[in-house]
This record gives structure tokens, sequence and C-alpha cells, in this order.
């Protein structure tokens, strides 16, 4: 199996070139992000990443206004499934390698949260491609248990681990306690979001810290039993995204609001450090 990094285009500041340049500089392979909702916008960004080689993991958010990611209040699950659909049909002109998503909302009975999540499965099979969807707050897979129980429900749904929403909701390292649970999200884990949370929240000040080694050696563990999982499953392509992000995440000086870290900076050292591990763990397999 290969691991391949890529740069997420959330609190990127600067232009889609200048993502690709610092993609190329540390040796990631891809994108993932939103495609641009212009014709011209799109225009640019598939004949950027196209002239790079780069490759596209195609982020879409259901239910949301362009730039935001919680869900607009009351939408039915029938607007989500709309939205996502739109969003597919956007970004396959830009050949996305897999569509990744926050869809759904965590409001819904379980019922609905179920038959949502089906339906996702069946746009893969229409559309052909893909489709990856986010443990995260805010959205049904919001929780450790509740993702257990849907995906007990939905076997073929495929998952992006994004464990420190679980972290977080829980108030604890959950998944050092859930080792049945863990087992079951590494086996419906199709992508990797390598943030770390902490009992207060989805992310770390500064993952280098040692006040937060305990958090980010037991994100370490997880994101190990995702990698041992997918080999088992005959994977040929491991990928894997550091998402430490802004917009409430960076934690920041009051008054001032100076963040405590800079996003690219700890987002590349998280990045190295995993491909720096799987190296040593798995010497026969390369990493891009």
């Amino acid at each position: 199996m290969e691991l391949e990094l890529f740069k997420t285009l959330w609190g990127h500041e600067g232009s889609i070139a200048g993502a690709v340049a610092l993609c190329q500089e540390a040796g990631f392979s891809g994108i993932e992000g939103p495609v641009p909702r212009s014709d011209e916008g799109r225009e640019a960004f598939v004949g950027t990443l196209r002239d790079s080689g780069l490759s596209l993991i195609a982020e879409v958010c259901t239910a949301t206004p362009p730039g935001f990611y919680v869900p607009t209040p009351h939408a039915t699950p029938e607007q989500h499934l709309i939205s996502l659909r739109e969003g597919i049909e956007w970004s396959l002109p830009a050949a996305p390698r897999f569509i990744n998503t926050m869809a759904g909302a965590d409001s819904w009975s379980f019922r609905q949260k179920v038959d949502f999540h089906s339906a996702i499965v069946g746009l893969e099979k229409e559309y052909g491609i893909s489709i990856s969807v986010e443990t995260h707050r805010g959205r049904p897979l919001n929780s450790s248990w509740m993702a257990r129980d849907i995906l007990l429900e939905v076997p073929d749904l495929k998952l992006t681990c994004d464990f420190s929403h679980f972290v977080v909701v829980a108030e604890r390292l959950v998944l050092e306690e859930e080792p049945d649970i863990l087992k079951l999200c590494c086996e419906h884990a199709f992508h990797l979001q390598t943030r770390v949370g902490y009992a207060q929240g989805p992310q770390v000040p500064d993952p280098r810290a040692p006040e937060y080694s305990e958090a980010l050696a037991a994100h370490e563990r997880w994101w190990d039993e995702v990698w041992k999982s997918q080999i088992s499953r005959g994977v040929e392509v491991a990928t894997l995204t550091p998402e430490f992000g802004p917009d409430g995440y960076l934690h920041c000086e009051p008054f001032t609001e100076k963040p405590v870290a800079n996003l690219w900076e700890i987002n590349r050292w998280i990045a190295l450090r995993q491909r720096e591990r799987f190296i040593n763990q798995y010497p026969d397999k390369p990493a891009s």
C-alpha cells in the first residue's frame, strides 16, 4: 500500500497556484478542497491542477452556504441529498480521485440518518465515483457511538476518519476505551484526516507541544489501526490530509487575535511525521 499526502485548502489564504507550490515543496500528492463555484474559477482551478500533475480530493459540504461548514437549520434529508448531488456534478469535471463530504445533520432521527447514508451509497453507484463521509460534529457521524450504529446499518458506507471530533464530543480520548468501535471505523476507513483533538476541543493549539503528547500519541495509535486495516483489505493507495484549520479551531491570543501557530507549518509537520512513521512501520511500502 502506498501512502499519499494531500494539502487542505481550508485555511489556505493564497491562490491555488500558491497551494500547488507548497504541495510540491513538501512532496505532497495533491489538494483537498471544494471546486470553485463559478465557471471561470473552476476552469482556472482545474487548469492549474492539471498543469501541476497533482491530484484532487473534491470536498462537498451539504446544505451550507458557500464557504461555510455548519448545515442550514432544519434542512431536510432530501435537501441535503440534492445539495450533495449538485456538488458531485459540479466537481466531476475536475476529475477528482473521490468525493469527500460533510453531509447531513446531527438533529435527525436515527432512521433518517440511516436512510440518508444508504442513499449516499446509492449515489456512489449512480455517479461511478467513491464518496467518503466525514466523521464530523454537526453531522450524523458526530460521535463514536452514533457512527457505530450507522455503520452497522449501512455496511457499504465509506468513512473519512477525523477522530478529533469523537474526542471533543466525548470530552476524552474515547477510542482508547472503545476498541470495537475503533476497529469498525477502521474497517470502513477510506480516507484519513490527521488533526489531533483533545478533551475540550477538536484541535490542540500545537501538536508539537509536550503538554499534548498524550493526545498526539493516542491519535497516532488510531491512525496506525486505519493503515493496518487498509493493508489487510488490499487498499493500494492510502490518502492522508493533515487538517489543522482556522475558523475557531486555531487558538488565538485574546484581544490581538494573533494565532498561536502557523497552520501550514503544523499541517506540514504532522503530515511528514506520519509519512516517516508509515515508512518505519512498512519499509516495503512506498510513501509518496
